[in-house]
Protein backbone atom coordinates (compact mmCIF):
# COMPACT_ATOMS: atom_id res chain seq x y z
CA UNK A 1 0.00 0.00 0.00
CA UNK A 2 2.76 2.25 0.41
CA UNK A 3 4.60 1.78 -2.15
CA UNK A 4 0.95 2.27 -3.98
CA UNK A 5 0.69 5.89 -2.03
CA UNK A 6 4.27 6.65 -3.10
CA UNK A 7 4.01 5.86 -7.09
CA UNK A 8 0.58 7.97 -7.12
CA UNK A 9 2.62 10.97 -5.19
CA UNK A 10 5.28 10.21 -7.49
CA UNK A 11 3.15 10.87 -10.67
CA UNK A 12 1.46 13.68 -9.14
CA UNK A 13 4.61 15.29 -8.60
CA UNK A 14 5.28 14.58 -12.33
CA UNK A 15 2.41 15.60 -13.89
CA UNK A 16 2.51 19.43 -11.41
CA UNK A 17 5.91 19.62 -12.86
CA UNK A 18 4.72 19.78 -16.20
CA UNK A 19 1.96 21.58 -15.88
CA UNK A 20 4.20 24.17 -14.31
CA UNK A 21 6.54 24.24 -16.95
CA UNK A 22 3.64 24.80 -19.35
CA UNK A 23 2.59 27.27 -17.93
CA UNK A 24 5.96 28.96 -17.62
CA UNK A 25 6.68 28.51 -21.08
CA UNK A 26 3.26 30.29 -21.87
CA UNK A 27 4.48 33.39 -19.85
CA UNK A 28 7.82 33.41 -21.38
CA UNK A 29 7.11 33.30 -24.74
CA UNK A 30 3.55 34.55 -25.12
CA UNK A 31 3.38 38.11 -26.86
CA UNK A 32 2.54 40.63 -24.26
CA UNK A 33 -0.50 42.36 -25.99
CA UNK A 34 -0.21 45.28 -24.89
CA UNK A 35 -2.71 48.01 -26.18
CA UNK A 36 -1.44 50.20 -29.45
CA UNK A 37 1.75 48.29 -31.18
CA UNK A 38 4.51 50.47 -29.36
CA UNK A 39 5.13 52.14 -25.95
CA UNK A 40 7.50 53.97 -24.95
CA UNK A 41 8.99 53.63 -21.07
CA UNK A 42 12.29 54.75 -19.47
CA UNK A 43 14.71 53.51 -16.95
CA UNK A 44 16.47 56.02 -14.70
CA UNK A 45 19.46 55.10 -13.39
CA UNK A 46 19.80 52.96 -10.16
CA UNK A 47 16.23 51.34 -10.79
CA UNK A 48 15.76 47.50 -9.49
CA UNK A 49 14.69 44.93 -11.15
CA UNK A 50 11.42 45.10 -8.64
CA UNK A 51 10.65 48.77 -9.09
CA UNK A 52 10.75 48.65 -13.29
CA UNK A 53 8.42 45.79 -13.25
CA UNK A 54 6.26 47.52 -11.19
CA UNK A 55 6.18 50.31 -13.40
CA UNK A 56 5.72 48.24 -16.53
CA UNK A 57 2.28 46.91 -14.74
CA UNK A 58 1.39 50.85 -14.12
CA UNK A 59 1.76 51.56 -17.95
CA UNK A 60 -0.10 48.06 -18.97
CA UNK A 61 3.02 46.60 -20.69
CA UNK A 62 2.54 43.69 -18.26
CA UNK A 63 -0.35 41.93 -16.58
CA UNK A 64 1.74 41.76 -13.54
CA UNK A 65 4.84 42.46 -11.64
CA UNK A 66 5.63 39.28 -9.73
CA UNK A 67 6.41 36.73 -12.84
CA UNK A 68 8.84 39.27 -14.69
CA UNK A 69 10.80 40.12 -11.37
CA UNK A 70 10.78 36.03 -11.15
CA UNK A 71 11.92 35.59 -14.59
CA UNK A 72 14.76 38.39 -14.09
CA UNK A 73 16.24 36.99 -11.18
CA UNK A 74 16.03 33.38 -12.52
CA UNK A 75 18.50 34.18 -15.30
CA UNK A 76 20.11 36.70 -12.99
CA UNK A 77 19.50 39.78 -14.72
CA UNK A 78 18.34 42.06 -11.93
CA UNK A 79 21.90 43.61 -12.01
CA UNK A 80 21.75 44.27 -15.83
CA UNK A 81 19.27 46.75 -16.46
CA UNK A 82 20.29 49.11 -18.62
CA UNK A 83 19.21 53.33 -18.08
CA UNK A 84 17.70 54.96 -21.28
CA UNK A 85 14.52 55.49 -23.46
CA UNK A 86 12.98 52.18 -25.20
CA UNK A 87 10.38 51.56 -27.54
CA UNK A 88 8.71 48.60 -26.28
CA UNK A 89 6.74 46.54 -29.05
CA UNK A 90 2.98 44.28 -28.28
CA UNK A 91 4.43 41.58 -29.92
CA UNK A 92 7.55 41.00 -27.79
CA UNK A 93 7.71 38.18 -25.38
CA UNK A 94 8.34 38.54 -21.86
CA UNK A 95 12.14 37.26 -22.33
CA UNK A 96 12.33 39.05 -25.41
CA UNK A 97 11.67 42.58 -23.34
CA UNK A 98 13.80 41.25 -20.45
CA UNK A 99 16.30 41.33 -23.04
CA UNK A 100 15.69 44.44 -24.73
CA UNK A 101 16.23 46.34 -20.89
CA UNK A 102 18.94 44.02 -19.89
CA UNK A 103 21.39 44.20 -23.40
CA UNK A 104 20.24 47.24 -24.20
CA UNK A 105 19.49 47.38 -27.78
CA UNK A 106 15.93 48.23 -27.94
CA UNK A 107 16.97 51.60 -28.79
CA UNK A 108 17.28 50.30 -32.76
CA UNK A 109 15.10 47.34 -33.58
CA UNK A 110 15.08 45.01 -36.29
CA UNK A 111 12.36 43.47 -38.18
CA UNK A 112 11.63 40.23 -40.25
CA UNK A 113 8.72 40.47 -42.49
CA UNK A 114 6.65 37.21 -42.71
CA UNK A 115 4.48 37.40 -46.29
CA UNK A 116 0.62 35.92 -46.07
CA UNK A 117 0.73 33.17 -48.31
CA UNK A 118 4.66 32.24 -48.31
CA UNK A 119 5.88 28.68 -47.37
CA UNK A 120 7.87 27.43 -45.13
CA UNK A 121 10.48 27.13 -47.36
CA UNK A 122 10.30 31.07 -48.21
CA UNK A 123 9.91 31.49 -44.25
CA UNK A 124 13.38 29.65 -43.75
CA UNK A 125 14.85 31.51 -46.60
CA UNK A 126 13.94 34.91 -45.43
CA UNK A 127 15.25 33.75 -41.63
CA UNK A 128 18.73 32.51 -43.03
CA UNK A 129 19.18 35.47 -45.31
CA UNK A 130 18.62 38.36 -42.26
CA UNK A 131 22.14 39.68 -41.35
CA UNK A 132 20.59 40.82 -37.66
CA UNK A 133 19.31 37.20 -36.59
CA UNK A 134 22.01 34.83 -34.69
CA UNK A 135 21.66 31.74 -36.71
CA UNK A 136 20.84 28.34 -34.96
CA UNK A 137 18.76 26.94 -37.40
CA UNK A 138 20.28 26.99 -40.70
CA UNK A 139 22.10 23.21 -40.78
CA UNK A 140 18.84 21.92 -38.59
CA UNK A 141 16.13 19.97 -40.79
CA UNK A 142 12.42 20.92 -40.94
CA UNK A 143 11.69 18.09 -38.33
CA UNK A 144 14.63 19.23 -36.25
CA UNK A 145 13.60 22.46 -35.85
CA UNK A 146 10.15 21.59 -35.08
CA UNK A 147 11.33 19.71 -32.31
CA UNK A 148 13.93 22.31 -31.06
CA UNK A 149 10.23 24.76 -30.94
CA UNK A 150 8.29 21.57 -28.68
CA UNK A 151 6.44 20.63 -31.97
CA UNK A 152 8.03 17.29 -32.55
CA UNK A 153 6.48 15.65 -35.23
CA UNK A 154 4.17 18.25 -36.79
CA UNK A 155 4.50 19.40 -40.08
CA UNK A 156 5.83 22.95 -40.26
CA UNK A 157 3.18 24.06 -43.45
CA UNK A 158 0.89 26.64 -42.14
CA UNK A 159 1.97 26.39 -38.27
CA UNK A 160 3.64 29.93 -38.58
CA UNK A 161 1.95 33.37 -38.54
CA UNK A 162 2.76 35.69 -41.21
CA UNK A 163 3.64 39.02 -40.07
CA UNK A 164 5.83 41.55 -39.19
CA UNK A 165 7.84 40.54 -36.17
CA UNK A 166 10.25 43.36 -34.07
CA UNK A 167 13.64 42.43 -32.40
CA UNK A 168 16.78 42.94 -30.99
CA UNK A 169 19.55 42.68 -33.23
CA UNK A 170 21.33 38.91 -32.11
CA UNK A 171 18.08 37.74 -31.16
CA UNK A 172 18.08 33.76 -32.21
CA UNK A 173 16.45 32.36 -34.99
CA UNK A 174 14.30 30.15 -32.81
CA UNK A 175 13.34 32.66 -30.79
CA UNK A 176 11.74 34.41 -33.47
CA UNK A 177 10.03 31.31 -35.01
CA UNK A 178 8.60 30.23 -31.78
CA UNK A 179 7.26 33.72 -31.60
CA UNK A 180 5.25 33.27 -34.75
CA UNK A 181 4.04 29.63 -33.62
CA UNK A 182 2.73 30.62 -30.49
CA UNK A 183 0.76 33.45 -32.68
CA UNK A 184 -0.53 30.94 -35.61
CA UNK A 185 -2.10 29.26 -32.14
CA UNK A 186 -3.43 31.89 -30.56
CA UNK A 187 -4.89 33.35 -33.50
CA UNK A 188 -6.47 29.75 -34.60
CA UNK A 189 -7.85 28.88 -31.24
CA UNK A 190 -9.23 32.28 -31.17
CA UNK A 191 -10.78 32.25 -34.62
CA UNK A 192 -12.07 28.57 -33.79
CA UNK A 193 -13.94 29.43 -30.67
CA UNK A 194 -15.95 32.44 -32.91
CA UNK A 195 -16.40 30.06 -35.33
CA UNK A 196 -20.30 29.92 -37.29
CA UNK A 197 -21.93 26.49 -36.47
CA UNK A 198 -22.22 23.81 -39.16
CA UNK A 199 -18.87 24.04 -40.85
CA UNK A 200 -17.48 20.84 -42.77
CA UNK A 201 -14.37 20.81 -40.43
CA UNK A 202 -13.75 18.81 -37.92
CA UNK A 203 -10.90 20.57 -35.80
CA UNK A 204 -8.46 23.79 -35.80
CA UNK A 205 -5.97 22.24 -38.64
CA UNK A 206 -8.54 21.23 -40.71
CA UNK A 207 -9.58 25.08 -41.09
CA UNK A 208 -5.65 25.79 -40.97
CA UNK A 209 -5.35 24.18 -44.35
CA UNK A 210 -8.88 25.75 -45.76
CA UNK A 211 -7.06 28.88 -44.84
CA UNK A 212 -4.15 28.31 -46.68
CA UNK A 213 -5.96 27.24 -49.61
CA UNK A 214 -8.19 30.84 -49.56
CA UNK A 215 -4.79 32.64 -48.96
CA UNK A 216 -3.14 31.20 -51.98
CA UNK A 217 -6.11 31.55 -54.32
CA UNK A 218 -7.09 35.16 -53.93
CA UNK A 219 -5.41 38.28 -52.63
CA UNK A 220 -8.96 40.55 -52.81
CA UNK A 221 -9.30 40.51 -49.05
CA UNK A 222 -13.51 41.10 -49.74
CA UNK A 223 -13.17 37.31 -52.40
CA UNK A 224 -12.13 35.72 -49.49
CA UNK A 225 -15.45 34.46 -47.52
CA UNK A 226 -16.77 34.12 -51.04
CA UNK A 227 -13.70 31.72 -52.28
CA UNK A 228 -14.45 29.94 -48.33
CA UNK A 229 -17.77 29.36 -49.24
CA UNK A 230 -17.38 28.21 -52.62
CA UNK A 231 -14.79 25.30 -51.01
CA UNK A 232 -17.07 24.44 -47.99
CA UNK A 233 -20.12 23.92 -49.95
CA UNK A 234 -17.76 21.32 -52.53
CA UNK A 235 -16.74 19.54 -49.37
CA UNK A 236 -20.54 19.66 -48.20
CA UNK A 237 -21.77 17.99 -51.06
CA UNK A 238 -18.63 15.77 -51.41
CA UNK A 239 -17.46 17.33 -54.12
CA UNK A 240 -13.61 17.62 -55.10
CA UNK A 241 -11.95 21.14 -54.32
CA UNK A 242 -10.37 21.11 -57.85
CA UNK A 243 -7.86 23.88 -56.80
CA UNK A 244 -4.44 24.73 -58.45
CA UNK A 245 -2.51 26.05 -55.53
CA UNK A 246 -2.69 22.87 -54.28
CA UNK A 247 -1.83 20.42 -57.24
CA UNK A 248 1.59 23.00 -57.85
CA UNK A 249 2.15 22.76 -54.23
CA UNK A 250 2.22 18.85 -54.53
CA UNK A 251 4.44 18.98 -57.61
CA UNK A 252 7.20 21.00 -55.36
CA UNK A 253 10.61 21.66 -57.52
CA UNK A 254 8.81 20.05 -60.31
CA UNK A 255 6.22 23.06 -60.77
CA UNK A 256 7.91 25.41 -63.70
CA UNK A 257 6.07 28.42 -63.57
CA UNK A 258 3.10 26.88 -66.06
CA UNK A 259 0.47 24.49 -64.86
CA UNK A 260 -0.45 21.58 -67.42
CA UNK A 261 -3.39 19.52 -67.97
CA UNK A 262 -1.19 15.96 -67.60
CA UNK A 263 -0.09 18.34 -64.16
CA UNK A 264 -3.69 18.23 -62.73
CA UNK A 265 -4.10 14.88 -64.25
CA UNK A 266 -1.07 13.36 -61.89
CA UNK A 267 -1.77 12.03 -58.41
CA UNK A 268 0.03 13.44 -55.31
CA UNK A 269 -1.15 13.86 -52.10
CA UNK A 270 -2.22 17.30 -53.20
CA UNK A 271 -3.98 16.87 -55.81
CA UNK A 272 -7.53 18.44 -55.25
CA UNK A 273 -8.34 16.91 -58.58
CA UNK A 274 -7.61 13.37 -58.33
CA UNK A 275 -8.89 13.30 -54.50
CA UNK A 276 -11.51 13.87 -52.35
CA UNK A 277 -11.11 16.29 -49.54
CA UNK A 278 -8.42 18.52 -48.24
CA UNK A 279 -4.75 17.85 -48.53
CA UNK A 280 -3.23 16.58 -45.78
CA UNK A 281 -1.07 19.43 -44.85
CA UNK A 282 -1.37 23.65 -45.67
CA UNK A 283 0.33 24.72 -48.55
CA UNK A 284 1.08 28.41 -46.99
CA UNK A 285 1.02 30.30 -44.19
CA UNK A 286 -2.52 31.79 -43.78
CA UNK A 287 -3.12 35.76 -42.69
CA UNK A 288 -6.17 36.16 -40.62
CA UNK A 289 -8.31 37.53 -43.50
CA UNK A 290 -8.27 33.78 -44.74
CA UNK A 291 -8.61 32.00 -41.13
CA UNK A 292 -11.39 34.36 -40.26
CA UNK A 293 -13.50 33.51 -43.94
CA UNK A 294 -13.24 29.98 -43.35
CA UNK A 295 -14.50 30.26 -39.92
CA UNK A 296 -17.51 32.99 -41.30
CA UNK A 297 -17.53 31.90 -44.73
CA UNK A 298 -20.23 33.98 -46.53
CA UNK A 299 -23.82 32.71 -47.38
CA UNK A 300 -23.73 31.58 -50.79
CA UNK A 301 -24.45 28.41 -52.28
CA UNK A 302 -21.54 28.86 -54.88
CA UNK A 303 -19.80 25.98 -56.59
CA UNK A 304 -17.50 27.92 -58.90
CA UNK A 305 -14.99 31.00 -59.47
CA UNK A 306 -13.23 32.21 -62.03
CA UNK A 307 -10.65 35.32 -61.81
CA UNK A 308 -11.68 38.92 -63.73
CA UNK A 309 -8.25 39.27 -64.56
CA UNK A 310 -8.26 42.55 -61.90
CA UNK A 311 -7.83 40.42 -59.08
CA UNK A 312 -11.41 39.87 -58.54
CA UNK A 313 -13.39 36.59 -59.09
CA UNK A 314 -16.65 36.00 -60.60
CA UNK A 315 -18.82 33.09 -58.55
CA UNK A 316 -21.41 31.18 -59.71
CA UNK A 317 -23.57 28.57 -58.56
CA UNK A 318 -24.15 26.33 -61.65
CA UNK A 319 -21.30 24.61 -64.09
CA UNK A 320 -23.36 26.51 -67.34
CA UNK A 321 -23.26 30.08 -65.34
CA UNK A 322 -19.55 29.18 -64.66
CA UNK A 323 -19.14 28.20 -68.04
CA UNK A 324 -20.08 31.52 -69.37
CA UNK A 325 -17.95 33.51 -66.83
CA UNK A 326 -14.56 31.32 -67.91
CA UNK A 327 -15.62 32.44 -71.79
CA UNK A 328 -16.33 35.94 -71.25
CA UNK A 329 -13.05 36.58 -68.68
CA UNK A 330 -10.04 33.76 -69.50
CA UNK A 331 -11.46 33.28 -73.23
CA UNK A 332 -11.20 29.86 -73.03
CA UNK A 333 -12.68 26.37 -72.56
CA UNK A 334 -14.04 25.71 -68.71
CA UNK A 335 -13.58 22.92 -66.85
CA UNK A 336 -14.93 22.74 -63.16
CA UNK A 337 -12.61 25.05 -61.25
Amino acid sequence: MSKRWAWRTLACGLLALLAAAAWIASYVWSPLDFSGDTREFSIERGATLRSVARDLESAGVLPDAWRFELLGRFLRRESMLKAGQYNLDARWSALELLDGITVGATFRLDRLVLVEGWTFRQIRSAVDAHESIRHETATLTDAEIMQRLGMSGAHPEGLFFPDTYYFAKGTADLSILRRSALRMQTILTQQWAGRVDGLPVKNPYEALVLASIVEKETGLERDRPLVAAVLMNRLRIGMRLQVDPTVIYGMGDGFDGDLRRRDLQQDTPYNTYTRSGLPPTPIAAPGLASIAAVMNPAASSALYFVARGDGSSHFSESLAEHNRAVTKYQRAPAGSR
